[in-house]
């Protein structure tokens, strides 16, 4: 396994296409508590720093006030459909295999670990993480980039030879944080809401899946 390099890959909207799960499972609470149902892209658009803020994003829309348990009911609905519709991008088996023999990869997400290691599991690609960090545990969320300094100690790894994969403007802001270097998949839910002018020139952007894995081979080299 090589050592000394990370490949850190945010998952939302990265790896995977949750966009109708999240949705459902966040229009379900609404429509428990009162609500009417919110469009598709209205909650993807909340979607990126962890279930409380999409809880509490979802609630104001809908004109509903934020409930004490709401997260919690929210976390078992979502338990009950994480992979009803959730898949894998195209293309990223074929990047994360590649990517293992340059580097240890690591999923770091402000979704809750269980829900993470779970959607993981029912993918069948678990085995290909050395690492996963989800956003319920010891270190703030995303952007705040303790989280990736966690993973760079723990790979032996160096700022210099670490590279953060997402999709949205927290990402960008945590590789920023960390001191550490970013690519931007185009096809998150997360990059359409990037402000203009917000990233720096000359910043990696990823098209698609065979983009992503050359800019992973020009990282590594």
């Amino acid at each position: 396994m090589p050592s000394g390099r990370l490949l850190a890959f945010d998952l939302d909207g990265t790896l995977v296409d949750s966009r109708r799960d999240l949705a459902d499972s966040a229009n379900q609470l609404v429509v428990e508590l009162g609500g009417q149902p919110l469009t598709e892209e209205a909650v993807v658009g909340m979607v990126g720093e962890g279930a409380s803020v999409l809880v509490r994003r979802a609630l104001a829309a809908a004109e509903l006030p934020d409930r004490p348990a709401a997260l919690g009911r929210f976390l078992e609905i979502y338990d009950e459909r994480l992979l009803r519709s959730t898949q894998l991008y195209p293309g990223m088996i074929r990047v994360l295999e590649a990517a293992r023999r340059h580097a240890r990869v690591a999923v770091l997400t402000n979704k809750p670990l269980r829900h993470t290691e779970r959607l993981l599991d029912g993918l069948h690609v678990r085995q290909l993480f050395d690492h996963v960090i989800g956003g319920d545990g010891p270190h703030p969320r995303k952007p705040a980039p303790e989280g990736l300094r966690a993973l760079i100690a723990e790979t032996g790894a160096t700022e210099a030879r670490t590279l953060l994969v997402g999709d949205s403007i927290v990402d960008y802001d945590t590789a920023r944080n960390a001191g550490v270097a970013c690519c931007l998949v185009t096809w998150g839910f997360g990059y359409s809401r990037i402000p203009p002018g917000e990233l720096q020139s000359g910043q990696w952007l990823a098209t698609d899946a065979t983009t992503l894995s050359r800019i992973i081979d020009t990282f590594c080299l």
